[in-house]
């Protein structure tokens, strides 16, 4: 019995593997050398590529080795391509003189891009406090774009993590961590940079993160003024001011004026002070106990006119 209606097409075996081949084809990963010429930044790309002691290990292993490892890119509407993974060896082939670089290059969108780039960047074993702000920033409104991905679950039942649960998995940090990191981009560049520089603490800096620019410029102002960094407490102190209005330059340098309770517990000497007063071949050991010494002899002397 001849069914009408139907007409059903069966493709050959060699459009089946055909298609596959092409599938699997545009799959594949290969390392192309490219022009550095034609390689640029990631937009916005929270690390920064320094000429430091490292750096200057990496030009000299490029130097000697060439690149080993590729560099991720995509390509760029307007031409080129945007690195994703490798500026640092970008940068130190740069230096060593190479034209050009071996290259994955991956058809990415901007979300996923952002979270390869921030994670491949992340396992680098010195990463600077705004660094990581930053990045987790990025990867953080990378996932909320990302929404509803299915691949975002916490089990096989399909919990879906929140995006900051999902950094803080990834980077082994509490959220509540995660958070504080990401306050940090709200400090001025001046504030942030004293953080890198370990010239103001992490804690304080993220209390300082809720003043607006305009206060944060005066307390900047106030703290070079004073030649003080601020404890936690005085940092918390400030947040509390500015948010009932009563912030102000004035109100920054007496706080930042005021001798903190570990300062009152000790006194510190600075060592090219003591060196004046010592030889040169004395160890900080010697020059201690000579101090103590002298002291003893000095506290000796005013009991005996005291007794007079």
């Amino acid at each position: 019995m001849t069914k009408s209606g139907f007409n059903v097409s069966l493709k050959g075996a060699d459009d089946i593997f055909s298609t596959e081949e092409s599938r699997q084809e545009q799959q594949r990963e290969q390392v192309q050398q490219i022009p550095i010429a034609e390689l640029h930044p990631f937009t916005n790309h929270p690390f920064k590529v320094l000429d430091d002691e490292s750096m200057q290990r990496t030009v000299e292993s490029v130097e000697q080795y060439g690149v080993l490892s590729p560099l991720i890119a995509r390509p760029r509407p307007e031409g080129g391509y945007e690195i994703i993974s490798g500026h640092r060896r970008q940068h130190a082939a740069q230096l060593a003189g190479l034209d050009t670089l071996p290259v994955i290059v991956r058809q990415m969108d901007d979300n996923a891009a952002v979270l390869l780039m921030v994670d491949s960047n992340l396992q680098r074993e010195n990463i600077l406090p705004s660094e990581r702000a930053f990045a987790y920033k990025m990867k953080l409104e990378a996932l909320k774009k990302q929404g509803a991905r299915s691949d975002l679950t916490s089990s096989q039942i399909g919990t879906k993590l929140r995006a900051d649960e999902k950094v803080a998995l990834d980077s082994g940090e509490s959220r509540s961590q995660i958070q504080r990191f990401i306050r940090l981009t709200n400090l001025i560049p001046e504030l942030l940079d004293m953080v890198d520089e370990k010239k103001l603490a992490f804690n304080p800096a993220v209390e300082l993160s809720y003043l607006d620019e305009a206060q944060q410029r005066d307390f900047f102002e106030a703290m070079e003024d004073t030649q003080n960094a601020p404890s936690l407490s005085q940092a918390q102190r400030l947040k509390k001011l500015a948010l009932e209005s009563h912030f102000s330059y004035d109100v920054a340098f007496a706080v930042m004026g005021e001798a903190k309770k570990d300062e009152l517990d000790k006194v510190v000497i600075k060592n090219e002070t003591l060196r004046k007063y010592f030889p040169r071949s004395y160890t900080p050991k010697q020059m201690e106990d000579t101090i103590i010494k002298l002291l003893e002899q000095w506290q000796r002397k005013r009991q005996r006119q005291n007794e007079r």
